[in-house]
């Protein structure tokens, strides 16, 4: 894993996290598949851009997960219809924007179809987003945790909600409720997405 870099599970990631992801020496993304799963970080969060400002999407996960829990034995909890919560909180934040039409079919499926685990439904979502960047990248899992990796960039723990310093500026682009509530910088990669389409790898 020499001169690469490593990342957790995200669900939606942040467009910061993606700006690394996009800028590493190679093709392949490390993706780290052994370690506990932390509460209330960006594993099972995403953050979008709403009416009425910043909105945070949580996914549940099954009650009982404890802090020892492997994140990709973590399973996603369907007692509240949250697929369709948060397919309503995009289409509701982002069908005025330009590009959601052209992308929304390719999103839709993740949220009618059931996942087992949140690891495997991050994983499907991150390589869509991806391939609609057009960009090439290999996700590459650990094999087993490690505290630390020699000649690595490792971003498990500094990309979270609570602290957000990666040296990213994000170049401001419009969004559809600017106008109202003013530039949000480091939504989610979908935010970029929407409002910019075929020209979002430009930002990053």
């Amino acid at each position: 894993m020499e001169h690469n870099k490593l990342f957790p599970s995200f669900y939606l990631p942040p467009i910061g996290a993606v700006a690394e992801m996009v800028s590493a020496n190679t093709g392949s993304i490390f993706i780290e598949r052994f370690e506990h799963f932390p509460k209330q970080t960006y594993r099972n969060r995403a953050s979008i851009y709403s009416p009425n400002g910043k909105l945070d999407l949580i996914i549940p996960v099954i009650k009982g997960v404890k802090i020892h829990t492997v994140i990709k034995d973590v399973r996603i909890s369907y007692e509240s219809d949250w697929q369709r919560l948060h397919w309503m909180s995009l289409q509701t934040s982002y069908r005025r924007s330009a590009y959601f039409e052209f992308y929304e079919d390719e999103f839709a499926p993740f949220y009618t179809k059931r996942y087992d685990f949140l690891f495997d439904f991050n994983v499907g979502l991150l390589e869509l987003c991806f391939k609609l960047l057009k960009t090439k990248r290999s996700l590459v899992f650990t094999k087993s945790y490690e505290e630390a990796y020699g000649g690595v960039a490792d971003f498990r723990d500094s990309i979270n909600p609570k602290r957000e310093d990666l040296g990213f500026t994000a170049k401001p682009y419009f969004q559809v409720f600017e106008p109202r509530h003013g530039f949000l910088p480091n939504l989610s990669i979908v935010d970029l997405l929407f409002n910019q389409g075929p020209n979002s790898l430009n930002f990053l």
